[in-house]
């Protein structure tokens, strides 16, 4: 037998091994326990320092405990600075361009996620997971031709198209497993906790040994907003220099809080805990300038402030409890980690545009490698581009640069997604440029020409495999806003 001594090995020898060593101690270690449960908590247009954990004023001590009994990232971004794109990273590991999630979901557009997409409830299901989504679902219109949760995986689900309506207090649109149920008593962050907490108890009388998948997806922040008196007035208390919205939208923040705390202390009391990976993270940026501070533009943007969000990992026994990681990650890297916790083939068919982030949660940054650059593209504004490769954040304009896009996807804008091409390119260190201020892009010539070429392919590879919506000529200019509600 041949003897091969570590002190043969090149440097990234070794490194393969130990990345290989870490996967292996972590599948046994899966292995000989319960299948993990997964459970995906997402607010809606919360920035990066809405949590008191990275900085904010609101208080958060449930999700800041989260934190403290896992790992926070600081430099976590959502797959896309908008809405429905965002979402579909999350379930499908892939940039949403390339599944034809252009931009948010208008009231009764054709744009939708396609059956052909695979989701991650998909691929648990198929494994014995119970799966259930719980809240704004945004992927498609309910009750009608396109494609429902049930569709995509999910045995369960109780939520909404869109937004919670009016507002958060009280909403009238929740639909359960397709079928409406009318008005909601209550805060929706607090109703939504409440049925996945029902979930969780039924699914555990029925069949206690099989595993969960649980999406749950808040409707806060994102406006209408409301919130409960005695939190607003608790704020205008603290801080007198709060205007009457700001002390709501704090107030909103904490709801949210009081509600994760729920939820935890549900799974903890049901014995659930400590085989349970949460992931807590925010579908894009927000609208106000106290939640992104520190950097420029916000929800809808290329720039950090469009996509940076929170992003905390809770894994008893397997996460060191109080750990940070500085490593950048996307949304679209948690299919391909779940995947690798729970031992399953990501789809093998298909382009997938995240990695597994499982090195960094086991605090082995040096073994983490990812074959792509993270990448956004949201064609609907300018800057319309983005990639990040470590520090270095490039941006770039699309060649149609100055067409307003007021409203999303409208029957001329396929044409101009297919033939999109980047120009105009900015370069910023975020090492020291957090703000994006400097343009280093006559300063770094090398980095900028590696990098464009670089954003061209990725870019050129995206729209080609991205969808074509043949939107009816009643979606033109003239009827657009007939057609289109806010989002």
């Amino acid at each position: 037998m041949r003897v091969i001594r570590l002190s043969s090995l090149t440097k990234s020898m070794k490194l393969r091994l130990t990345f290989y060593t870490i996967l292996l101690l972590i599948s046994c270690n899966v292995a000989g326990k319960e299948k993990p449960n997964f459970l995906l908590i997402l607010l809606d247009d919360a920035g990066w320092t809405d949590l008191s954990c990275y900085g904010s004023r609101i208080q958060t001590p449930r999700m800041d405990q989260l934190a403290a009994e896992g790992m926070r990232f600081t430099d976590c971004h959502s797959a896309a600075p908008n809405c429905s794109p965002s979402r579909s990273g999350l379930l499908t590991g892939r940039t949403p361009a390339r599944s034809g999630i252009y931009s948010y979901l208008p009231t009764n557009h054709v744009m939708h996620l396609r059956s052909e997409e695979v989701t991650l409830a998909e691929l648990l299901k198929k494994v014995g997971y119970h799966t259930g989504h719980f809240g704004k679902w945004h992927l498609s219109r309910l009750q009608s031709y396109q494609p429902s949760p049930a569709d995509q995986g999910f045995d369960y689900s109780f939520g909404t198209d869109n937004n919670a309506a009016p507002n958060h207090h009280n909403p009238v649109n929740f639909i359960r497993n397709g079928a409406p149920v009318g008005k909601q008593e209550g805060y929706s962050c607090q109703i939504v906790v409440s049925e996945t907490a029902s979930w969780l108890d039924l699914i555990a009388a029925d069949q206690p040994s099989k595993p969960f998948f649980a999406c749950v997806w808040f409707h806060e922040p994102h406006s209408p907003i409301a919130s409960p008196p005695d939190l607003v007035k608790k704020y205008q208390d603290l801080y007198p220099d709060l205007s009457r919205k700001q002390a709501t939208y704090h107030a909103n923040i904490e709801n949210v809080d009081r509600a994760v705390g729920r939820l935890l202390t549900h799974l903890k009391e049901s014995g659930l805990a400590e085989n349970t990976v949460v992931f807590l993270t925010s579908d894009n940026g927000p609208l106000n300038n106290f939640s992104r501070t520190g950097l420029r533009g916000q929800k809808s943007n290329l720039w950090e402030g469009g996509h940076r969000v929170p992003g905390i990992f809770r894994w008893p026994g397997n996460i060191q409890p109080g750990t940070e990681s500085s490593i950048p990650i996307s949304g679209v890297d948690y299919l391909p980690t779940v995947c690798e916790i729970a031992g399953i083939q990501p789809p093998g068919d298909r382009a997938l545009d995240g990695a597994s982030i499982l090195p960094l949660l086991a605090e082995k940054p040096e073994t983490f490698q990812r074959h792509q650059p993270l990448y956004w593209f949201f064609y609907r504004v300018n800057p319309s581009l983005a990639m990040r490769v470590g520090q270095w954040s490039l941006i770039a304009h699309s060649n149609d640069a100055q067409r307003p896009k007021t409203h999303p996807l409208v029957r001329d804008d396929m044409s101009q997604i297919k033939t999109n091409r980047p120009t105009a390119f900015q370069l910023f260190n975020l090492e020291n440029d957090l703000r994006q201020q400097q343009n280093l892009a006559s300063a770094q010539p090398e980095i900028l020409k590696e990098l464009r070429e670089k954003l061209s392919r990725k870019h050129a590879e995206v729209i080609r495999e991205g969808y074509y919506w043949n939107i009816p000529a009643e979606y033109g200019e003239s009827n657009q806003r007939r057609i289109w509600t806010s989002e």
